[in-house]
This record gives structure tokens, C-alpha cells and sequence, in this order.
């Protein structure tokens, strides 16, 4: 499958998509601190950079889909066309990405435990994040930190959210891009988001 089966994901890509450079933007003073790869995705909130209230209502709406609100209103700070792309979902609609947000509660308890932002410009908001996931019904928590870029649009929507667990970006090729093209076609149609989040109204 190439990029071509999903042209307004293959558009928004090429328009909107982040390359943050971890290193730059995570690397900590002293370097005993970094992982081997020389990145440091530890939130540290109190280096967090200050937003404008906008801004910061995004945050806030996207940290409350990491924690299981499966919330309509907070959906809302995507663009109906806009990309979310992680190591194991590719989605290219807003509606396809609820499919995602949708899911967690019905899998996972999950909470956020803290939150650095490292960059923030009229165009971009990138933070550090610390998210803890609780499989339901196994007994047992895991934490685990990721560097998240929002790239925004001309009246403050969301057209790009990468999350990134590690220094490498993604590649959109081969085997990989596949499954998680296949992932973000096709979760919708077991956590059925609301019809409504497929709205073009705002654009």
C-alpha cells in the first residue's frame, strides 16, 4: 500500500507534518541524564514555557484524549482533515483519529502525569509528556514518556499531531506504514465516535 491510497493524508503530510529534532529539543545539560540516543523525554513542568491561553486550551483538550475522555469537545481541536501519527496509527481524518481516542477508555485507565512544553510558536506547540496506562482488569500500570508536536492552521486548528516515543522520526514506508494505515482505517468501526466529528463546518 502506498501513500497514494490515502491522498489527504499524503497532502496534509506534505503541507503540515512536524520534524522536530529531539536532541535540540530534549537533550538535558548534562549528558549523564539522556538516554543513549542523547534525548531526554522526561517532563520537567517547572521548565515548562508559558502559552497563551489558545494554546493552552489545546493542550489541555489533548491531554485530556490521552487521559480517556473520549470527549466530542475536545475533538473539536483537530481539523476535520488532519493527521494523527504515532509507531502504531496512521489516521487522516479527524473522525479517524476519535477512532483512537475513543478506544482508550475501553481498554486502558490512563492518566497524565506530567507535561513539559518545550516549544511554542504561532504555528506549533511541542511538549514532553508523561502518560500512565492501566490495562483494565490486569493488575499493573506502565508510564510512558513521548515527545508530542502539534502543528497548527490558520485559525488554530489542529492539521498535524505526532507523537514520537523515541529519537527517530517516521519513514511512511514499507510493512510499518501499513499496519498503521490499516489501524487508523479501521478502529472507528469498533469504537464508533460520533458521526458528527466527521463535520466539515469548521473549514
Amino acid at each position: 500500500m502506498s501513500l497514494t491510497s490515502h491522498p489527504v493524508g499524503r497532502r496534509l503530510q506534505d503541507e503540515y507534518e512536524p520534524s522536530p529534532d529531539p536532541q535540540a529539543l530534549t537533550g538535558h545539560s548534562d549528558p549523564t541524564q539522556n538516554n543513549s540516543a542523547g534525548i531526554d523525554y522526561e517532563p520537567n513542568p517547572s521548565k515548562s514555557i508559558s502559552l497563551e491561553p489558545e494554546h493552552e486550551k489545546i493542550v489541555k483538550a489533548i491531554c485530556s484524549l490521552y487521559a480517556g475522555s473520549a470527549s466530542e469537545e475536545d475533538m473539536q481541536v483537530y481539523a476535520a482533515e488532519s493527521v494523527y501519527d504515532d509507531p502504531w496509527s496512521y489516521c487522516d481524518t479527524r473522525y479517524k483519529i476519535a477512532g483512537q481516542w475513543y478506544g482508550i477508555p475501553k481498554i486502558f485507565k490512563s492518566r497524565t502525569l506530567a507535561t513539559e512544553v518545550v516549544s511554542s510558536t504561532q504555528e506549533e506547540i511541542i511538549f514532553k509528556l508523561r502518560q500512565e496506562y492501566s490495562p483494565r482488569g490486569l493488575g499493573f500500570s506502565k508510564a510512558v514518556n513521548s515527545l508530542v508536536s502539534l502543528k497548527l492552521n490558520g485559525v488554530g486548528k489542529v492539521k498535524y499531531h505526532k507523537d514520537m516515543w523515541n529519537e527517530k522520526d517516521y519513514s511512511h514506508e514499507g510493512l510499518g506504514r501499513v499496519m498503521k494505515e490499516l489501524n487508523g482505517d479501521h478502529l472507528t468501526k469498533i469504537t464508533k465516535p460520533p458521526e458528527d466529528l466527521k463535520s466539515q463546518a469548521e473549514e
